[in-house]
C-alpha cells in the first residue's frame, strides 16, 4: 500500500510517496496534501523525511533509505544507481555517467533517464551537468539545480557579485 508524507524545504514542499518496499517518489508540490497518518519512524516514507530534513539542515551527505524503483527500466534503474555514486557537492557530465555504465554512446538516454529520475534530491540528478560544466536541464528549473549546487558546494557555486 502506498502511503505519503510532505516534507517543507528551503526549495518548497515535497511530497514523498512509497511502501514498505521504499520510497517510490520524492516531487516538488505547490502545498501539502492530506498525509498517511501513524507511519512508523522506521517507514522507508518516514525515513526520507527525516532524511532530507537532515540533508537540508547539513547534517547529512548521503542518503540511506531504501528505494523502490519497480516497473522502471534496467536501464534507467543502472542510470540512478551511478547517480546515487556521484559525491555530495561535485557533479559529474552526462557523458561520465554514460561511460560509467557501459554506455559511452547514450548520452542522450543518460539525459531523459534522468529527467524521468522519480526521486528527487535522495538519487541526486541536479549533479549531473554539461560536459563544458554548464548547467543543462532539471525538471524543477535551472535556478532550484544552481541551489542545491550552492547548497552542497557553497564555495564552487557562490555568487559573483559585482566589483563596482
Amino acid at each position: 500500500m502506498l502511503v505519503k508524507s510532505y516534507c517543507s524545504t528551503p526549495i518548497g514542499w515535497f511530497e514523498i510517496t512509497g511502501s514498505a518496499f521504499g520510497v517510490r517518489t520524492v516531487n516538488r508540490c505547490d502545498q501539502p496534501g492530506e498525509a498517511s497518518v501513524d507511519l512508523p519512524d522506521d517507514h522507508p516514507v518516514s525515513v526520507c523525511r527525516r532524511e532530507l530534513e537532515e540533508y537540508f539542515a547539513g547534517a547529512r551527505q548521503i542518503f540511506d533509505v531504501k528505494l523502490d524503483w519497480s516497473g522502471a527500466s534496467e536501464f534507467h534503474q543502472l542510470v540512478w544507481k551511478a547517480l546515487l555514486n556521484i559525491p555530495y557537492g561535485e557533479t559529474a557530465a552526462y557523458s561520465d555517467i554514460a561511460a560509467r555504465i557501459g554506455h559511452p554512446k547514450a548520452v542522450r538516454a543518460v539525459g531523459l533517464a534522468n529527467r524521468s529520475n522519480p526521486v528527487a534530491i535522495v538519487v541526486p540528478c541536479h549533479r549531473v551537468i554539461g560536459k563544458a560544466g554548464e548547467l543543462r536541464g532539471y525538471f524543477y528549473g535551472l535556478d532550484t539545480k544552481l541551489a542545491l549546487l550552492r547548497h552542497e558546494n557553497p564555495v564552487r557555486y557562490a555568487e559573483q557579485g559585482s566589483l563596482f
